[in-house]
């Protein structure tokens, strides 16, 4: 059944007419009234609904009952990556979210290849959400990853607060510990770029609070460690 993603709340059974990006969805997959779809508006709930008319600048649907899915990881993971350069945030934005994170926080650090800020970054920010929902869509999750505003790394570690209920695992390749479980319900790992982060920038995250992890003895790109952690806990 074709599920879309609405920019809207849904609140309640009735009849609606959709926000121009689902709309256009329906529209290409020329569904016709009568034909069943679901919708969610990332609050959590999935509502399964059927379309009542269409037309060229309008198409509505009747909602008829929601469902609470339980599709999310045993805890809530953030992950903030320095983000790796070309289109390999895109293929992150969308594992990520296939895999489970509640948000991802991009960053800029000293070795960044991928340097943003201002309008691009705030544009590049845009596309990433849209990224994550279609990934949302795709995926059965009802609560896309959200992404976070792009930050420098410095900034981001110092505005972090203390780390009371949240388990911290810094990904680095001079760690000897093991990824291990922990009890916490919500963790947030750091990921370094494409050269690693520098001996400063580590000593700094573990200032706050960060253990540093290995993920084994090969080197993995700066895509590939943090959906790593994520497969692992959604496996665990």
């Amino acid at each position: 059944m074709p599920r879309f993603y609405v920019d809207t709340p849904l609140a309640a059974p009735g009849e609606l007419a959709l926000p121009p990006g689902a709309a256009r969805h329906v529209q290409v997959l020329r569904l016709q009234p009568g034909d069943a779809l679901t919708l969610f508006d990332g609050s959590g709930p999935e509502w399964q609904a059927e379309v009542t008319a269409m037309g060229r600048s309008e198409v509505r649907v009747n909602l008829l009952h929601a469902a609470q899915p339980q599709r999310e990881l045993r805890c809530a993971v953030t992950l903030a990556v320095v983000m790796p350069a070309n289109d390999r945030m895109d293929f992150l934005v969308e594992k990520a979210t296939e895999l489970g994170a509640v948000a991802l926080q991009p960053l800029v650090a000293e070795r960044s290849v991928l340097r943003l800020s201002g309008e691009r970054a705030d544009k590049k920010r845009t596309h990433w959400q849209g990224v994550a929902i279609a990934a949302a869509e795709q995926s059965g999750r009802t609560v896309p990853t959200r992404i976070e505003p792009v930050l420098p790394l410095s900034t981001w570690l110092g505005a972090l607060p203390a780390a009371y209920d949240e388990w911290r695992g810094l990904l680095s390749p001079r760690a000897a510990q093991p990824l291990a479980a922990f009890p916490q319900q919500r963790a947030l790992f750091l990921s370094g770029p494409e050269g690693g982060l520098s001996e400063a920038e580590e000593d700094a995250a573990r200032a706050r609070g960060f253990a540093a992890i290995s993920l084994g003895p090969r080197i993995l790109r700066a895509d590939t460690a943090p959906l790593a952690v994520l497969s692992w806990i959604a496996l665990a």
